[in-house]
């Protein structure tokens, strides 16, 4: 399971334990003042072959993919102690399109419900299959989270796909999968003009691209760095000599 906080516009904080989750989200009401309504909440719907079976699962993985969503989607708000998501995600494509459009179904009737307010799915690299669940099902992904990183090319055939339909991107990998562009001239001159870190230039130029990255650091220095990415100021020209670097390392033009 997943549990993402949202503490701004453009960076989204990421968060494993969602009984833990549950136990902080309850101090910050209590202590600090900080309503439900305050937090962005997102996590997911994790098929078996996802799951590790070491562990206690969210669901009977014999029951039924409609019955696993819907016992793994009540266990999420019981652990979050909340009674609604605002985000909720299908971990990745299951085996089948018929699996997968019946996890789909599920996250439809609990929008529905309004129980949750977005929902979408992670993993999924093919347009054609985004397309297909989205003529399929009858309504719009709200959601695409993908690894965005240079070994995938940056993932921007389904960058573009989501643009094109205005699914919110969300991307993780995004620096710790590319170490090249970390390094790379064109990052550090950002870094050393504004006074950033290279990781935040990474999460800026992600950001000017219409993408949200996910931190998944338990380091309160980053996650503090990471929040402020949003309010560096990358030129036209940088920006472009970023897109430069990043089809560069692909071996072809991205941009």
């Amino acid at each position: 399971m997943q549990f993402i906080a949202k503490y701004s516009n453009d960076l989204i904080l990421e968060m494993a334990r969602e009984n833990l989750v549950g136990d902080a989200l309850e101090t910050l009401a209590e202590t600090h003042g900080i309503k439900r309504n305050d937090i962005f909440l997102q996590t997911k719907y994790t098929s078996i072959t996802g799951q590790d079976t070491s562990k206690p699962l969210p669901y009977d993985p014999t029951s039924s993919v409609t019955d696993q969503v819907r016992t793994s989607f009540a266990t999420s708000l019981r652990n979050l102690r909340t009674d609604y998501l605002d985000s909720y995600v299908i971990h990745s494509p299951l085996q089948t399109l018929e699996l997968t459009m019946e996890a789909w179904s599920v996250l439809m009737q609990l929008q529905d419900e309004s129980l949750v307010h977005k929902i979408g799915i992670s993993n999924c690299y093919s347009p054609k299959l985004l397309a297909y669940i989205i003529q399929k099902g009858g309504r719009m992904i709200d959601v695409v989270q993908n690894r965005w990183y240079e070994g995938n090319g940056w993932d921007t055939a389904v960058v573009d796909f989501c643009a094109a339909n205005g699914i919110y991107y969300q991307s993780f990998w995004t620096l710790s999968g590319s170490p090249s562009l970390l390094e790379s001239q064109t990052i550090c001159e950002i870094s050393q003009r504004t006074g950033c870190t290279p990781a935040q230039a990474i999460f800026r130029v992600a950001q000017k691209l219409g993408i949200t990255p996910l931190s998944g650091s338990t380091n309160e220095g980053r996650m503090r760095e990471g929040i402020e990415a949003e309010k560096i100021d990358i030129t036209d020209d940088e920006m472009a000599g970023a897109k430069t670097i990043m089809s560069s390392l692909s071996n072809k033009r991205l941009f």
